[in-house]
């Protein structure tokens, strides 16, 4: 599986794409559907239309890179989409977790989050 020791923003692609597609399609596909920039350094996870084969790309600095896995049994289980939208924002622990086949349908707990200080000191 794909490390990274930086944080990055992690988006699913709503719709099953053509899983023949390949690096400059799916990044045609990222500018075009989702409005977003391919070169940006974030992930972008497609699925196929059975939702046994799942793609992610990303560029790395230098190039793209194209990661890919077909289960031999079994599908991923994407979050639902509400609305038209084309994509949804997930976390990478929500990526580890459909990499692992755990649906992701159940309740999160809150959890502690530092407050932003809003003023700036002269």
């Amino acid at each position: 599986m794909i490390i990274s020791a930086r944080q990055v923003d992690v988006f699913a692609h709503a719709a099953p794409v053509d899983m023949r597609k390949s690096f400059d399609t799916l990044a045609a596909r990222v500018r075009e559907h989702l409005r977003a920039d391919p070169l940006s350094g974030s992930w972008f996870v497609f699925r196929g239309l059975r939702g046994d084969r799942l793609k992610i790309l990303y560029w790395d600095g230098d190039g793209f890179a194209l990661w890919q896995k077909r289960l031999a049994k079994g599908a991923f289980e994407f979050p639902k989409v509400i609305g038209a939208a084309a994509s949804v924002e997930i976390s990478a622990t929500d990526l580890a977790l459909i990499l692992g086949g755990v649906v992701l349908n159940a309740k999160r707990r809150m959890r502690y989050t530092r407050a932003v200080s809003t003023t700036i000191a002269n």
